[in-house]
């Protein structure tokens, strides 16, 4: 694995060589408990700022992730094996998130004012609730975290995160970078804890909400131990994202942006594209042209401006990855390029495509967390999305079409996920809300919506005189 765990330590290991990074210890029980009180604590200063000085403070945080650029971008590649290009790529993706925050959030945070049946006065005010707790993954080191917390810090709420062991490294940086934006004095903090101390923070009084990045296992278990607390969630969880050729596709347009969709961050994203349902008319076009641009992707040094992918995050997820291609061979799955674990050092997996994929089969069934591709024939367009809903998740999918007031349609009347990309592939936009449904998880991040989950949407009803 790239992390190494025993009591008192956790090990980061670089997935592109195998080699240790550095040894993070865990906090003390007392450590955490002081943290999450002086959490509250700045808290209850940081509530009182106005909405226009909270949006200078979360303006300075992008300039800070602007400033510790490079640095951070290394870092992370090193920790989890995405493409350097792709890290800096993902800070100004932070930094775009910082700004459209700093510049809306005063405007979605502003109270409102209606007119009450029996001729009074209301006002509803969006009152901060306290400390929002992360619990986020590896994947998109920087990003997850500032998904959450620029949105939470906005609403006036004090924020912890717990962020995945081997990408502690990135988070502690984080942590400078939002102190040295000039926030409040532990107003944002990171735990370096186990299981059993994240079940304490759930449980913990001066926790006001949950926030959960991660597997649909893990969201049944988060949303358990919060539900037993009546403290809210809001979960992100996995996806098998399906993406329709239709009949009419630009087939260039809808292959590159297919292979992209698939091998982006290493093809480690629960937006990413994995399903590729394609009608019969053009599959055989759309196969060829697709393997082949799949089977020259180059992988190898994510450091390297050359290779289109670097390694899996972990060699554990490298091994289930491959588990579930070989698994899906064994029920029917044909391997059209790539399906071999590669010699040599690093935890690297090729670009992957399968055909002859049905129910019954974890490539159709479930979530493959890499650089694999899903490849289904369907009869025509209603036979498609057919395929594209019969999924347990729903978080987004895509539409490749000429047409696009027929796509549009069929986004708005039958893709039943999330989010819908026409004629491109899922990238996170500011302005646009974020989330699924179904084993996808529930609320929403981003476009105004993540910044009223976290909230107390307070009534205030005065009588005419």
């Amino acid at each position: 694995m790239d992390t190494e765990m025993d009591q008192d330590v956790i090990t980061t290991i670089n997935p592109a060589t195998g080699e240790e990074i550095e040894h993070h210890e865990y906090m003390s029980d007392e450590t955490v408990t002081a943290t999450v009180q002086n959490c509250h604590n700045a808290f209850l200063q940081w509530k009182t700022f106005s909405l226009s000085d909270r949006a200078k403070k979360i303006k300075s945080i992008g300039s800070s992730l602007k400033e510790h650029k490079s640095k951070l971008a290394n870092l992370m590649t090193k920790e989890m094996g995405k493409l350097l290009r792709q890290s800096e790529q993902e800070i100004d993706l932070c930094i775009s998130i910082c700004e459209y925050t700093a510049e809306n959030g005063p405007n979605d945070l502003a109270y409102e004012e209606r007119t009450l049946s029996g001729g009074g006065k209301g006002i509803i005010n969006y009152s901060p609730i306290g400390v929002v707790y992360g619990i986020q993954p590896w994947n998109y080191p920087s990003y997850q975290v500032v998904r959450y917390a620029v949105a939470s810090l906005m609403a006036g709420n004090g924020v912890l995160l717990k962020h995945a062991a081997n990408v502690t490294g990135s988070a502690k940086l984080l942590e400078k970078i939002f102190l040295h934006a000039g926030l409040p004095k532990n107003i944002f903090s990171v735990l370096i804890i186990n299981h059993e101390q994240s079940d304490a923070i759930i449980k913990n009084d001066l926790i006001r909400g949950v926030t959960l990045t991660g597997s649909p296992k893990a969201g049944e278990v988060i949303a358990e131990k919060a539900g037993a607390q009546l403290k809210k969630t809001v979960l992100e969880l996995g996806s098998n994202d399906a993406y329709l050729v239709l009949e009419d596709a630009d087939l260039d347009i809808a292959v590159k942006m297919c292979v992209k969709g698939r091998i982006y961050n290493n093809g480690e994203t629960c937006i990413a594209a994995k399903r590729f349902i394609v009608v019969d008319k053009i599959y055989d076009e759309f196969k060829n042209a697709f393997v082949e641009a799949m089977s020259t992707i180059k992988i190898g040094d994510p450091t390297s401006s050359e290779n289109k992918m670097g390694p899996i995050a972990r060699k554990d997820l490298r091994d289930k990855l491959h588990e579930q291609v070989e698994e899906s061979v064994e029920n029917g799955a044909e391997i059209l390029c790539g399906g071999e674990i590669p010699d040599g050092d690093g935890f690297y997996y090729p670009a992957t495509v399968l055909a002859s994929v049905a129910p019954g089969q974890p490539a159709y069934d479930d979530e493959l967390f890499g650089p694999v591709a899903s490849l289904i024939k369907a009869k025509d367009e209603k036979d498609a999305m057919r395929i594209a809903n019969d999924s347990r998740f729903g978080l987004g999918g895509g539409i490749f079409s000429k047409d696009v007031d027929k796509a549009i349609l069929l986004a708005q009347n039958h893709f039943d996920t999330g989010m819908i990309f026409i004629n491109s592939f899922g990238l996170a936009e500011p302005g646009m809300p974020f989330g699924g449904v179904k084993r996808s998880g529930y609320g929403r991040e981003h476009g105004g919506f993540g910044i009223k989950e976290f909230v107390n949407i307070k009534s205030i009803m005065i009588a005419s005189k």
